[in-house]
């Protein structure tokens, strides 16, 4: 949900190993070779539909948790969310988080590269005040936003690919939230830090 996310850097304190092993089984975080090729293989499909994907996400998180919009200066106020189709800047923001998906999966067979990717947007998202309860509302989105324009190539074993790289990806956001979180603890006031707390819960 960040608004740097084309812009991240490379090098991150990664702290914590990630528990992704390519090649791996497929459950607990792990993505299996085969299905690392049935997201590559996926996105060639969305990515020609990624301008239209990117603005159905954020119409719908906006529709279902409309709470999503205080995160966001530019919408927070728009109430006729059909306007916000047409909206030159949710177009564009759209773009910049389906770029971060297509940087991840271009990096599933890369996991140090991946990781850093993942943690320092969630570094980003702290300073954006956009909690981590979020990150799990556009996996959401994005996969009821994916499935009419991937026909009869949605299946099951595809969905669950997709589901076990979002759950990775928010976790290590998570995590570069938090470290972010704890390096800002001693310099902002008792007021901010309760404010913040409180919209991660």
């Amino acid at each position: 949900m960040g608004c740097a996310i084309s812009g991240l850097s490379e090098t991150a304190d990664l702290g914590e190993k990630s528990n992704y092993h390519a090649g791996g089984g497929g459950e607990g975080g792990h993505l299996s070779q085969d299905q690392i090729d049935m997201i590559k293989e996926s996105w060639k499909v969305i990515k020609d539909n990624i301008t239209k994907v990117g603005i159905i996400v954020f119409v719908r998180l906006f529709e279902t948790h409309p709470e999503c919009k205080d995160v966001f200066f530019l919408f927070r106020d728009v109430k006729d969310l059909e306007r916000l189709r047409t909206s030159r800047e949710l177009r564009a923001h759209g773009l910049r988080v389906m770029s971060f998906i297509e940087k991840s999966v271009a990096r599933l067979d890369q996991p140090e590269r991946l990781e850093v990717l993942a943690v320092e947007l969630g570094k980003s998202h702290y300073h954006y005040n956009a909690p981590p309860k979020y990150y799990s509302y556009v996996e959401a989105e994005f996969l009821n936003a994916v499935q009419p324009i991937l026909k009869d190539r949605w299946t099951a074993e595809l969905e669950e690919a997709w589901k076990t790289m979002f759950q990775y990806m928010t976790r290590l956001m998570k995590q570069g939230y938090e470290d972010e979180d704890r390096q800002n603890q001693a310099t902002i006031s008792p007021k901010e830090r309760g404010d913040k707390r409180n919209a991660a819960l």
